[in-house]
């Protein structure tokens, strides 16, 4: 009798697996949406897409395999959704960026938020710039760029009908500028000197002095002519 007196009720003081289980909060799906993108976002930055497993983000996640399949069709429908947001956010953070002011201006804001997007979001940015058997359909590094260059062309536009010169060859400097700072923000996510305020003042001496200077009819001083 004292024996079944002294004895806790319930199985004892330690919770058994069912109790563990029932205390266990049951993602929504939504939640566990997020949950395998995020994991797959920053297997995908460190490894790249061929480095990267179903396996390994189930795993990570708590879960089974067919969970992953189940929300986005494979590590392919995985890999374009992280691929899609990324170019998103950055592509809003340069549009964002440019909210008028003189030009020279505009250029800065527009190398800060590339150089603020590579800062914050290094993973994405690593994403973004690695190449994978699934770009065609969600898009490249270089369609993005394309896709910010062609904000930067209307500021050129106007620029180049005030002075006079070729509207049409905008988009060609567009191209040139967005693409001198998106290798150089490249460059810099590894080695991260000069501090990013220098590296935007560099950059827009650079281009806002070549374009300062800029020729109506540029021509070649060498012999090659085509």
């Amino acid at each position: 009798m004292n024996g079944e007196k002294g004895r806790p009720r319930g199985g004892g003081g330690t919770a058994g697996p069912t109790a563990r289980r029932a205390r266990r909060v049951r993602m929504t799906g939504k939640e566990r949406r997020e949950q395998l993108l995020d994991i797959g976002r920053t297997l995908f930055a460190e490894r790249g897409f061929e480095g990267t497993s179903v396996e390994e983000i189930a795993h990570k996640a708590g879960v089974s395999k067919p969970v992953v399949y189940e929300h986005f069709g494979g590590k392919e429908g995985l890999y374009a959704v992280v691929v899609d947001r990324e170019m998103q956010t950055l592509l809003d953070l340069v549009t964002g960026a440019l909210t008028g002011g003189h030009p020279r201006e505009l250029l800065e804001q527009a190398a800060f938020a590339l150089l603020d997007y590579i800062e914050q979001s290094t993973d994405g940015f690593r994403i973004l710039v690695r190449d994978s058997p699934v770009a065609q359909s969600t898009g490249t590094f270089a369609s993005l760029i394309s896709d910010i260059a062609t904000k930067v062309e209307d500021i050129l536009g106007r620029e180049f009908k005030q002075r006079g010169f070729d509207t049409e060859l905008a988009s060609l400097y567009a191209q040139a500028l967005v693409g001198m700072v998106a290798l150089t923000g490249q460059w810099w996510l590894d080695v991260r000197h000069p501090r990013k305020s220098e590296v935007v003042a560099h950059l827009v001496n650079l281009s806002w002095n070549g374009l300062s200077g800029l020729e109506a009819a540029p021509r070649l001083i060498g012999h090659r002519r085509s």
